[in-house]
């Protein structure tokens, strides 16, 4: 089962997911769709979406960037009204 959920830490995150869901594939057409070890590749694909889609959620832009040097330009004041 450790197997499973073996990924290489250095590939990107997209890379990983993709061997993750080959993994799953491999378990559930081996052990059964019902199987706990077809569960938990699963299950580990779903952990590594959200941490995917949670990646993307929080990268800065440049814009972003822009404003931490900057933060008194015109462009990065925010107003409360």
């Amino acid at each position: 089962m450790s197997k499973l959920l073996e990924t290489n830490n250095t590939a990107p995150l997209e890379q990983q997911l993709q061997s993750m869901l080959e993994q799953a594939r491999s378990a559930c057409s081996n052990n059964g769709e019902l199987s706990s070890e077809c569960a938990v590749a699963w299950d580990a694909v779903e952990e590594m979406q959200a941490a995917s889609s949670d990646r993307r959620l929080h990268q800065k832009t440049n814009f972003d960037r822009y404003c931490e040097e900057r933060p008194d330009a015109l462009e990065c004041r925010i107003y409360d009204v």
